[in-house]
């Protein structure tokens, strides 16, 4: 079986213990693929350092809602770094994660859009895809997708379980990225999401090290889990296991590219 967790984020200080030992053990699983994302400046420059030392690890780079400068002309700074990095490395393979928070930040609405738009701008340039944050901003998320053509579209990655939303994503052309709450008890409309998205539009990821799935919930979490969730999806689809890894895996290459 081959798995592909779409979104990981593999430099966080929760592996600093032991990021290499763990990598090594996600190589030995059904893990064939694993594209670390990147968050922040920094962020994005560990995931590229990942992705140079392990063959089987890509990288995504751009700024999130939560990491942006606070002023606009750092902000710009920090875009054309971005494209630097992206400039400078083949196995980057879309920008993000990109996008807009409400949840953490309500302050800094308009230069949250600004960088989701700059992001945007510079992922048509680059004719790459993004990947797509969105937490209690869904309307404006939407209305900057609308208009601000998106050239090689992309993902919502862990995407909010609402109904509108992944809709009017789909309506876009957006992928649908599913984690570890569709495996949650109290994930109320999980199975309603889960068959509202086409096949040939979901992807699987962990977002680790957060969002355990169940069984795990509570503790770190890493891309070996990823299984979890494609467990959750055939369930709900009445599909095989391994079909939903080799769906999820052939969507992960027409979004991003051959992961080879």
């Amino acid at each position: 079986m081959f798995l592909l967790d779409s979104h990981a984020h593999l430099d966080d200080e929760k592996f600093d213990s032991d990021r290499d030992e763990l990598i090594e053990e996600i190589r030995k699983s059904d893990v064939k693929r694993l594209i670390s994302a990147g968050y922040s400046l920094e962020g994005s420059k560990k995931a590229i350092e990942l992705a140079k030392k392990y063959d089987f690890i890509y990288a995504t780079c751009g700024i999130s809602p939560n990491d942006i400068p606070q002023n606009e002309e750092q902000l710009c700074i920090s875009v054309q770094q971005i494209r630097n990095l992206v400039e400078q490395n083949k196995k980057i393979v879309a920008i993000g994660e990109i996008g807009l928070d409400y949840y953490w930040n309500k302050e800094n609405k308009d230069l949250q859009k600004k960088a989701f738009i700059m992001q945007i701008n510079l992922a048509n340039e680059l004719n790459l895809p993004i990947v797509i944050h969105t937490r209690e901003a869904i309307m404006d998320t939407l209305e900057i997708l609308k208009t601000n053509q998106v050239l090689k579209k992309g993902v919502f990655h862990c995407c909010p379980l609402n109904r509108e939303l992944v809709k009017e994503a789909l309506k876009l052309g957006f992928y649908i990225s599913f984690a570890g709450p569709i495996t949650f008890k109290n994930s109320k409309n999980a199975d309603e999401i889960i068959n509202l998205v086409p096949n040939d539009k979901m992807l699987i990821e962990t977002d680790s090290p957060y969002l355990s799935p169940e069984p795990l919930r509570g503790r770190r979490n890493d891309s070996r889990n990823v299984k979890y969730v494609a467990q959750k999806i055939a369930l709900v689809k009445k599909m095989k296991i391994e079909e939903v890894a080799e769906i999820t895996f052939s969507n992960g290459e027409e979004i991003f590219g051959k992961l080879i």
